[in-house]
């Protein structure tokens, strides 16, 4: 049953959306057997539900107005049992439901947020951060309560309709086939809504991502805000913000309101209908009291059904829209993958790097940022490179940890091309330190070994020791198990930097990147870091990425980038500068 609702949904469809369905039910199959079960017991809970009328109807007619004592007590006390059943039956379907429902929901996000991982960084340059967020938030949830919510409320919704019906036609076929005169009229107003919400719905989450993204902006430059006093500008753009939201929700509201309305109204003219024509046959002796009560109540239950129904026509072009959303985010394409091969270095890795012809383009065209670019780093050197703002330092660094991948020429790392490395042991035998040193709000430990979870707090605490942190961490009140704080706004530039450099000590990498590590402290400081990495990562290869001439004085080799391509200048008796 689960594995038809898939094609049935994409039927007719364009390609790209039936591929998104089936996205999305992949995730449902798997599942079946246990929405079954869930499935079983709403079919017993329907099944009590749908007694309780007969019951009454036996109540009245058979206990009431025969006047038998024993029909109305076993019939209470049988109509007091079912209903427990059903109760106790509800209560656990629900907890059953609540479980697979929150299963699918996270692996859906799960799977969202994993092929996020694997993009590149021009992906993040394009997309608003917020607009993700609300993608993986409000768009994932509505997506899932589609996919598991929405489907128990149809199957469960076409039982109690087909109970219900079946009961009506055998207690009187022709007034049933009376009120169900007006169903056509329903669906065609439906049909014609259906646009209306679909263009309200992606309106509103769209200006649900305007929301999360001023949030995710301004929030961590709220410092600065205050600094420039500019308080008041913010929260007048926070206001203008909210008013486009409440004005795409209050538009919504009424296409939603208007939507349901009509077939909320036809609804109740048929059952007024149903009482009307019901009603003169028992006036007229034609049908019993019981009979009319038992059918006003099972035609009830089929109206619910018969407007969750047509509800979920209406959801299903919401759920369009968000689904459209979030396959935005999965259809990215991935531009570095593993290799199917990958091919091993040699160990242990020397750091050998070379540039061959080098060529990469930003996606969207422009002019390419490295046309043909070639140097050698010889292993263990300690290099510059340096280059105006917008020369590719960058982008050669992306280059180097495979973020991209050129569109010719070829990286290599002690002779292997990067692209027949697998991604994990580049990445370990590559390691950058950067100006922005980024931390978690998580203890000092976990901060400091992110990038090695395995290694034990020895390893931890001497990579700290080596990288000048034993004083700091000792006057801490519970050392390295003291809470940083988010984004370690109360630490200081050194010993961010200190908190990098001991992490690099614990990745143990063959080249080392310092990607304009220094450039938020003094000279002095800058001097004392850098001589502290000098003694740290002695041998190994070092690539230093600064404007300032004081940052790459000890180095033996510079590397100007211009133009797209690489001057090599050797720098003689450079390597005892820092000394």
């Amino acid at each position: 049953m689960f594995g038809l609702l898939a094609p049935l949904l994409a039927r007719r469809r364009p390609e790209g959306e039936r591929r998104h369905w089936a996205w999305l039910f992949g995730f449902v199959r798997p599942r079946a057997r246990a929405m079954g079960g869930v499935l079983a017991l709403s079919v017993i809970a329907s099944a009590l539900v749908l007694l309780q009328p007969l019951l009454v109807k036996r109540l009245i007619d058979d206990g009431l107005i025969a006047r038998s004592h024993e029909v109305l007590w076993t019939t209470a006390l049988f109509m007091l049992l079912a209903g427990l059943v059903a109760t106790l039956l509800a209560g656990l379907n629900r907890y059953l439901h609540t479980k697979l429902s929150a299963a699918v929901l996270f692996d859906l996000r799960h799977d969202v947020f994993a092929h996020l991982q694997r993009l590149s960084p021009s992906f993040w340059a394009r997309w608003r951060t917020g607009d993700v967020m609300s993608r993986l938030d409000g768009d994932m949830a509505e997506i899932q309560r589609f996919a598991v919510d929405s489907l128990f409320a149809v199957l469960s919704n076409l039982l109690g309709l087909v109970g219900a019906v079946g009961w009506m036609l055998w207690l009187s076929w022709e007034l049933t086939l009376l009120v169900a005169l007006l169903l056509p009229l329903e669906w065609w107003w439906l049909r014609r809504m259906r646009p209306r919400v679909a263009e309200g719905t992606r309106a509103l989450r769209e200006r649900s991502g305007d929301v999360s993204s001023f949030f995710v902006e301004v929030l961590p430059a709220l410092k600065f805000v205050q600094a420039s006093r500019q308080e008041a500008r913010e929260a007048r753009r926070l206001d203008g913000l909210h008013a486009g939201y409440l004005s795409s929700l209050l538009r919504l509201q009424i296409i939603e309101f208007t939507t349901h309305a009509v077939p909320g109204q036809l609804t109740a003219w048929t059952r007024a209908l149903a009482f009307l024509i019901g009603g003169a046959w028992v006036i007229d002796g034609q049908w019993a009291l019981g009979s009319l009560v038992a059918f006003s109540t099972y035609l009830g239950m089929a109206s619910g059904p018969v407007n969750s129904l047509l509800g979920w026509y209406v959801g299903l072009q919401k759920v369009r829209v968000s689904l459209e959303r979030v396959a935005g985010l999965r259809d990215e394409p991935v531009t570095v993958s593993e290799p199917a091969d990958p091919m091993p270095l040699p160990s242990p890795p020397r750091g050998e790097l070379r540039l061959d012809g080098v060529v990469f383009a930003h996606p969207g065209g422009g002019e390419p940022v490295l046309a043909g670019a070639s140097a050698v780093i010889p292993a263990g050197a300690c290099v510059a490179l340096t280059g105006a703002s917008g020369a590719g330092k960058s982008t050669l660094i992306d280059l180097l940890l495979r973020h991209h991948d050129p569109q010719a020429g070829a990286v290599t790392l002690d002779g292997v091309d990067l692209r027949q490395l697998a991604l994990a042991e580049l990445r370990r035998a590559v390691a950058v330190v950067s100006q922005d040193i980024v931390l978690f709000r998580a203890p000092l430990l976990e901060n400091l070994r992110y990038a090695c979870p395995d290694a034990d707090e020895a390893a931890v605490a001497q990579a700290a020791q080596r990288a000048g942190l034993s004083d700091w961490i000792a006057s801490l009140p519970e050392g390295l198990h003291t809470t940083v704080g988010e984004r370690g706004q109360t630490l200081s530039g050194g010993q961010r930097q200190r908190i990098a450099i001991a992490r690099a000590l614990l990745q143990d990498p063959a080249v080392l990147i310092l990607d304009e590590a220094t450039s938020a402290v003094d000279e002095a400081m800058e001097a004392q870091i850098l001589a502290q990495i000098d003694a740290c990562f002695a041998g190994r290869t070092r690539l230093i990425v600064s404007h300032r001439p004081s940052a790459w004085a000890g180095c033996s080799l510079r590397l100007h980038l211009a133009g797209g391509r690489i001057e090599v200048q050797a720098r003689e008796g450079a390597e005892a500068a820092h000394a």
